[in-house]
């Protein structure tokens, strides 16, 4: 990347930032106000993707499923209502804060010249990663004592017996091609989503060749901004 590229890719970053600053559903408090959750997103969509035909079809495709409301797991980070869009957020805003110095020590090494990174790509694997839960939750009720030792019914969230197969970031990958055919040119945001999970999601033969896709700066970036949004926030 040249010189203005990278001043380019930062310049963007720190308006999706911005964005996030402006809108961010987790107050100092620690509570949550997942109201300003949908625009926060809607916002950095338009900003990221000025074309309005392109940003349209996320947008209804985000509509059309219950991305907005769906949890992020049934038992671990987000398992409450809008569980996955907050989890997606909390992505995004963790790897806009890295991705300054995760990548500008990702371009003082040999593997640089390999690789041109856009704000837009950061953006996309992260809103991306987790399409696979999409629909893939269903709510259920069981009998549960109350304080007063009364037995009430109590709703949590199971994965829907129609589980996919393909692995969890590979299915999302496959979201995200249905709605952007043209993205299966782009490797590194594929790979960024498909590995995204590191080996947890990784069959033994995938594994003999895993540190390849290590050389990819966006896998390790999404990687680190996945697991610090879900451990170290709770969402």
């Amino acid at each position: 990347m040249t010189d203005l590229e990278r001043q380019d890719l930062f310049n963007d970053v720190y308006e999706l930032i911005d964005i996030y600053k402006e809108f961010s559903p987790l107050q100092a408090n620690g509570t949550i106000v997942t109201e300003a959750i949908k625009p926060c997103i809607t916002e950095m969509i338009n900003y990221t993707i000025p074309d309005e035909s392109e940003s349209a079809k996320l947008k209804d495709w985000l509509d059309t499923t219950d991305f907005w409301t769906a949890p992020a797991s049934s038992r671990f980070h987000g398992n409450f209502k809008s569980g996955l869009s907050l989890h997606t957020l909390m992505v995004i805003r963790q790897a806009l804060i890295f991705s300054k110095p995760v990548l500008e020590n990702f371009f003082s090494c040999p593997l640089a010249e390999n690789y041109k990174i856009t704000a837009k790509d950061i953006f996309l694997a992260c809103l991306c990663h987790d399409f696979c839960k999409t629909g893939f939750y269903g709510t259920e009720y069981r009998n549960v004592k109350d304080f007063a030792g009364n037995w009430t019914k109590q709703a949590f969230y199971k994965a829907k017996s129609d589980n996919r197969n393909l692995g969890h970031g590979n299915e999302s990958v496959l979201m995200m091609l249905e709605i952007f055919p043209e993205m299966i040119h782009n490797r590194m945001v594929m790979e960024a989503v498909s590995r995204h999970m590191g080996f947890s999601d990784l069959s033994e033969s995938e594994g003999y060749n895993y540190s390849n896709f290590l050389q990819n700066p966006l896998v390790v970036l999404i990687q680190l901004a996945d697991q610090t949004a879900a451990q170290w926030f709770n969402t």
